[in-house]
């Protein structure tokens, strides 16, 4: 019914023909107009449904011939069947809570898919040998081949936990880090550059791709994961890297940064839903495996997913800014920039009580702030001792503004001044990150003016939410600081009014929208206001009465007694105070950055009809969850965007999602194929799983065992099906051709990046090195176009392994993408797996493997004493780890007989023996058993 009813007579009323709606009970049991019932449970003759389904005449027929829909007799025998019984109606198995019959309480993965295997009359094959078992481990835990002292080391160990100790082995290695972390990137969509017309990069991108080796290898808990991918900058338990005391949370925000941007859209407005669409369109995919995208211009074809719900997150991503972040930020400096702020505290309270104590009479607290005229309204005013609403990100610009703070004579104490209020980012001294930022306003003047000062530093008017800004359109949304003398700036918004906007300062410049922090950098602001015509006259402040130590009266009074020499105080004690802290604000670093985001103004979005934003409905939808799961009618109470709520609202207990969905996914990456195998779709449109109970078995498990990934893999692998050998029978193959049932092991192909690091670790060319900026793309003579980096990365990569090369969208590596690498637009979970001439193309021409084959025969030449039976042994352990069979010997020399006499005419002994050697070397990367775990 899904695929042949529910386009014309399911949930969309936008394409619901003659009121029929199919996809509810209380829709297909109701009166026709033209009478009679589509369907009446338990009578198919009475049904209508039946009558049309079965009907000949081209107008009377069901499907219509026009959808090219045709029922089978298998299928309408099923329907009527289904009638029969009663036409019960369930919910999408999906959306129905993981539950396991009383009888499954005890029962291990193996009892499932037995179960299955004797059912369909099936054979089990036997269990794989130790070479195969530890090759295939190896690879699908690490995407490296095993070594072979490993190897042997396992086919020597006799004992009875052999299996588990080598498994274990390889979930302790750094390698599964940093394999595991690939498969996550394939969700996220990564990349280091945004593509489009110059393929700008994503700052600090590699940053939030070690935080996932990290994670993978520290064995992160998949909730925790989950919710520091959606709102880790908003976590009141932030995490730190036990070892480093790295500030982990935030980087994960990273993800929603890593779509595809344009430079110079016309309609920012229609960029901005584009972006926002993919980025719910990820998210949906990656943590729930639905196609929520698919609401954007109307409900939902065929899952329960509303145009509502698609904009209520709509809402929560339309909350959301961008923003550059510390990448190193840690708990270190955390500490350290308490402690500073607490000893200024200390050092104005202390200023502030002598003060009082002496010069108590001259206090001015009780006048009112004047009127704000008319010719201009105060976006911001920062000359109190507050920050006026505006948010902040990073710790240059502490908790509030500068306002009172002393100035002492380094020598004698003397207090010298009082500073006025402003926004500083050199709370901290110069060259430190952070960001000061606006709350939301509709644009409806013609201008915005910023007083402020400060040294390669930055304001943006962000509109729509906007970053790439730049000529030939957006060019005066930014401009840059560099004096040092308060001016003022103004900026002409006239073409954008009546948009959203925000205004950005922040110490630091974008260049070609890389973020940059130079370390005398510093912005001071003093106020931001909208107008029109000439910049105003006079800009009252609006600051009201202090709670602080001082008043921006007081300090102005105070200021003018201490010029005039009628105030006259010492603070010596304070100096030692105030020494202190430039000590401490110097080990303040800023050096490495990241794109994330962080919280802006809470939005609700309207519906956009037929998801054109022109076309908004009159009500707004609130932030919340999606309906048709637990929870999802609760509007999100946050004032910022509701990213906490909704990772909270997924790991709801009873969200049937959520825990699926990911143990889904690690089986499809073990067994190359889902439970369900649309691992992005677990919606009407996705397929069915092939072992129902089994999967929320392991959901239940997942979730009882606190989430750890490593113990899921742990489970999955040491199962005997996991173990069982690739070969099929003909039987076997017969009745189920496509393994759904797993009476073997899947034949499967590695994916590109472990070809590529397994011709690596095989010529003994890996560098094992974790973490790191990317390794920059070789660049063959055929990548060309706007982007183009100046120079090329080497032709191996600096032996670095796949992972740590370099992602640009407009230059893709070849090797990668002829193995189908994905192109990073939207999720990915499932890749495609071709076969097509370009593959074999590659591993016989590409300059990389023959480089490497080179490396190969050079070691293997190296091992002078060995004969060449045993060179040939040296080379299969290595490759296939296993020992050649005589055959296998004998083809070797055939094959190296054939290479000498083509080619000794034409080298010496010794360059002979390498050409011969490399060629051979060669071949054995071309055999199927070397790209595939068979």
């Amino acid at each position: 019914m899904v695929q042949n009813c529910y386009l014309c007579h399911g949930p969309d009323p936008s394409s619901r023909k003659a009121e029929l709606r199919l996809d509810i009970y209380e829709g297909a049991t109701a009166a026709l107009r033209e009478g009679g019932f589509a369907i009446v449970p338990g009578k198919p003759r009475k049904s209508e449904l039946m009558f049309r389904i079965n009907h000949e005449h081209k107008d009377k027929i069901m499907p219509p011939p026009e959808t090219n829909s045709v029922l089978t007799q298998r299928e309408k025998d099923l329907l009527e069947k289904w009638i029969k019984q009663g036409a019960e109606w369930k919910p999408h198995w999906s959306f129905i809570q993981p539950k396991v019959a009383e009888e499954y309480h005890e029962a291990k993965i193996d009892q499932f898919i037995d179960e299955a295997i004797e059912q369909k009359g099936l054979q089990k094959a036997p269990l794989a040998n130790k070479y195969t078992l530890i090759r295939r481990v190896a690879y699908l835990l690490t995407g490296l081949p095993p070594a072979t002292e490993d190897v042997e080391a396992f086919v020597l160990d006799s004992s009875e936990q052999a299996y588990e100790k080598m498994v274990d082995r390889y979930l302790d290695s750094p390698a599964f880090g940093e394999r595991w972390a690939r498969h996550w990137m394939d969700l996220v969509r990564y990349a280091e550059t945004k593509g489009h017309e110059f393929d700008y990069p994503i700052t600090g991108a590699w940053k939030y791709r070690d935080y996932l080796i990290r994670a993978f290898n520290n064995d992160l808990p998949y909730d925790q994961f989950l919710k520091e991918h959606l709102a880790g900058d908003l976590l009141e338990e932030q995490r730190y890297d036990s070892e480093s005391g790295l500030l982990e949370s935030q980087i994960a925000t990273a993800f929603y940064a890593m779509g595809e941007g344009t430079h110079s859209p016309v309609d920012i407005k229609q960029d901005e839903a584009n972006r926002i669409d993919n980025m719910i369109d990820v998210t949906t995919k990656t943590f729930q495996g639905l196609t929520v995208s698919c609401a954007k211009c109307h409900d939902h074809k065929f899952d329960p997913i509303t145009a509502a719900d698609y904009y209520a997150l709509y809402g929560v991503m339309e909350s959301t800014r961008f923003t550059p972040l510390d990448a190193d930020q840690n708990l270190a400096k955390e500490i350290t920039a308490k402690e500073v702020l607490g000893i200024e505290a200390y050092v104005q309270k202390t200023v502030a009580d002598k003060i009082a104590e002496k010069y108590s009479e001259i206090g001015l607290n009780n006048e009112k702030a004047p009127l704000e005229t008319s010719n201009y309204k105060t976006l911001g005013d920062f000359r109190g001792a507050d920050l006026d609403g505006w948010s902040t990100t990073g710790v240059a610009f502490g908790s509030g503004t500068t306002l009172g703070n002393p100035t002492i004579h380094p020598a004698t104490g003397k207090l010298m001044k009082l500073d006025e209020g402003k926004a500083s980012s050199r709370i901290f001294g110069s060259g430190k990150m952070g960001t000061l930022r606006s709350p939301d306003f509709i644009l409806d003047t013609d201008f915005i003016g910023v007083r402020t000062r400060g040294k390669q530093s930055t304001i943006r008017i962000i509109v729509d939410n906007f970053q790439l800004i730049q000529w030939p359109i957006y060019g005066g949304l930014t401009q840059e600081i560099n004096n040092a003398k308060w001016e003022d700036y103004t900026f002409n918004v006239e073409p954008w009014k009546g948009h959203k906007a925000y205004i950005e300062i922040l110490p630091g410049e974008y260049q070609q929208h890389n973020y940059k922090l130079h370390p005398e950098a510093f912005v001071e602001a003093q106020y931001a206001i909208s107008f029109n015509g000439d910049w105003p006259s006079m800009v009252a402040s609006m600051q009201t009465e202090s709670s602080t130590a001082f008043s921006e009266k007081q300090v102005n009074r105070y200021n003018n007694l201490l010029k005039k020499g009628q105030m006259n105080l010492h603070f010596p004690e304070l100096i030692t105070a105030l020494d202190s802290t430039k000590n401490l604000s110097k080990t303040i670093e800023n050096t490495a950055f990241i794109y994330g985001v962080s919280d802006g103004s809470a939005t609700n979005s309207p519906v956009f009809i037929r998801g054109r934003y022109q076309e908004p409905s009159e009500e707004n939808v609130p932030r919340r969850f999606l309906s048709a799961l637990p929870h999802g009618n609760e509007p999100f109470q946050s004032k910022g965007s509701g990213r906490l709520e909704l990772a909270e609202a997924m790991l709801q207990a009873d969200n049937p999602l959520t825990a699926r969905v990911m143990v889904n996914r690690i089986w499809h990456h073990l067994f190359g194929k889902g439970i369900v195998e649309t691992v992005d779709n677990f919606g009407l449109q996705g397929k069915l799983p092939t072992h129902p109970e089994l999967l929320d078995h392991l959901a239940i498990t997942f979730q009882k065992e606190d989430w750890s990934i490593k113990k899921m893999i742990r489970y999955m692998v040491t199962s005997e099906a996991f173990k069982r050998s690739a070969i099929t029978e003909g039987e076997m193959s017969e009745k189920d051709p496509n393994n759904l049932y797993l009476a073997s092991f899947p034949i499967r192909r590695l994916e590109s990046e472990a070809i590529r690091d397994g011709i690596l670790a095989v010529s003994q060319s890996l560098d094992s090195t974790l973490f790191g900026p990317p390794i920059p793309t070789y660049l063959t003579e055929f990548m060309g176009g706007r982007g183009r980096p100046e120079e090329s990365g080497p032709l191996d990569g600096a032996g670095r392994r796949s992972i740590y090369q370099e992602v640009r969208r407009n230059f893709l590596e070849p090797m990668m993408t002829t193995f189908d690498r994905p192109i990073p637009f939207t999720t990915f979970g499932r890749r495609d797996v071709t076969n097509v001439p370009a593959q074999s193309l590659i591993l016989m021409n590409d300059p990389f493997v023959i480089q490497q084959s080179e490396i190969l025969a050079q070691n293997l030449l190296a091992q002078k004493e060995l004969s060449f039976d045993q060179k040939v042994a040296w080379l299969y352990m290595r490759t296939f780890s296993r020992k050649p069979t005589e055959i296998e010997v004998e083809n070797a020399s055939r094959f190296m007989n054939k290479i000498t006499a083509m080619k000794k005419s034409e080298l010496d002994k010794a360059d002979l023996d390498l050409e011969v050697w490399k060629e051979y070397c060669h071949s054995i990367f071309n055999l199927k058993e070397f790209i595939y775990l068979i």
